[in-house]
């Protein structure tokens, strides 16, 4: 059964981030400022649809989907790309598979306790962070 995304959450752990924004082939530029930000996660999740608001001092990004339906996911000021997403539930997590130029694109959201755990995945390189929620 899926578990419950909904609060907000804020960023307590950010580890090989930078290796992961390489495997994304983001600028340098945009990798150093990146590097520097802790976003919070602002989570509505109700049944099937899930809003995750990604929210910091340099850019916001919002993600507005379904789970188990694929969707063209435009992902300009992140890298630049458009790429066929599809969000399913393995179990307790939500895995995202991103197909386009990158291969093995991708994350994973989970929560254990009080802390939400993403995984995301490019070109080989994993970046793990973790929010605490507030």
């Amino acid at each position: 059964m899926p578990v419950d995304l909904n609060g907000y959450w804020k960023m307590i752990s950010n580890e090989n981030f930078e290796d992961y924004l390489k495997g994304l082939d983001v600028n340098v530029a945009i990798r150093k400022i990146a590097t520097l930000l802790k976003p919070d996660k602002d989570i509505t999740h109700d049944g099937d649809h899930i809003i995750i608001r990604t929210l910091s001092t340099f850019k916001n990004y919002n993600m507005d989907f379904h789970v188990g339906k694929e969707f063209e996911e435009d992902l300009s000021g992140i890298d630049d790309t458009k790429c066929l997403t599809t969000i399913s539930w393995e179990g307790d997590k939500l895995v995202c598979v991103q197909k386009g130029k990158i291969p093995g694109r991708g994350w994973t959201h989970w929560v254990e306790g009080d802390e939400l755990h993403l995984e995301m995945r490019a070109n080989g390189a994993v970046c793990h962070q973790i929010f605490k929620k507030t």
